[in-house]
């Protein structure tokens, strides 16, 4: 009996001892590369406001050059485009403070919802990109951001779950909340690619933020569109949604052609 009891727990420490993802070391290495993404007017009472996530790439400079990666619809729109608001992130200074640097638009992948930024002041920390091809379904997965528009207050939250599902779709607009005409145009037109399916629940102010590998930290997506049942506010207190990230390989694509241009 005692032998069998032996055998019982070695097979489980055999078999549990993979699943056991070093998430304390990720999160630890990604968080200093993780920015709040908004924009700043002096006159406004707050004066920041957060537009999403986003996280700092390298473009295979040594010295370093400030890129960072978001979704493009957190940018803002042309119809809420304001000339006295200037586009800003901020990073993280110890542990509570925050530091404002000015950030420029690069390039927009509309079809992706990608945009590259790149911001002022001293290099920050880069995340390393991983291979996104390899991602099976069923995969451990993390994710870090400003969840509810910073009603959680400015500091980085993470969620941890799976890769439920790696399908072709087509991102409607930035304002959409279900299939409509135009996608599914887009996915009869052929313009439709591999997206991740989360199984853990992503909320407005994720966006943008970086999909990770819980054992290493490297980069497999950026967290897309979060489809929430109810309003903003029940969000908090009932979270129920689908969430998706668009796969890091549309990253690399990105910084290539930026690289090339």
């Amino acid at each position: 009996m005692k032998f069998e009891i032996v055998l019982l727990v070695l097979a489980g420490l055999f078999f549990a001892g993979p699943l056991r993802a070093d998430l304390p070391g990720a999160i630890a290495k990604v968080k200093p590369s993780v920015l709040l993404v908004g924009l700043y007017k002096s006159t406004n009472s707050p004066r920041f406001t957060l537009r999403g996530t986003g996280f700092v790439v390298a473009d295979g400079n040594p010295g370093g050059s400030n890129l960072l990666i978001t979704n493009a619809h957190v940018l803002p729109q042309p119809a809420q485009d304001d000339t006295e608001s200037a586009l800003v992130v901020q990073l993280q200074v110890g542990e509570n403070g925050w530091q404002m640097r000015p950030a420029a638009v690069l390039e927009v992948d509309k079809l992706h919802d990608l945009a590259l930024l790149r911001f002022e002041g001293p290099v920050a920390p880069a995340l390393r990109l991983g291979d996104s091809g390899a991602v099976r379904e069923g995969q451990a997965i993390a994710f870090m951001g400003f969840p509810i528009g910073g009603a959680l207050g400015f500091s980085p939250v993470t969620h941890r779950g799976m890769v439920s599902s790696i399908a072709a779709a087509a991102l409607p607009t930035a304002t959409a909340q279900r299939l409509n005409e135009q996608t599914i145009r887009s996915l009869r037109g052929g313009n439709s690619f591999d997206i991740f399916q989360l199984d853990g629940t992503a909320y407005p102010g994720n966006s943008g933020g970086p999909l990770f590998d819980p054992d290493t930290g490297d980069v497999l997506g950026v967290v897309n569109m979060v489809f929430i049942k109810g309003t903003r506010e029940s969000a908090l207190t009932h979270p129920s949604g689908i969430s998706y990230a668009i796969p890091s390989g549309f990253i690399l694509q990105l910084l290539q052609r930026r690289q090339n241009n």
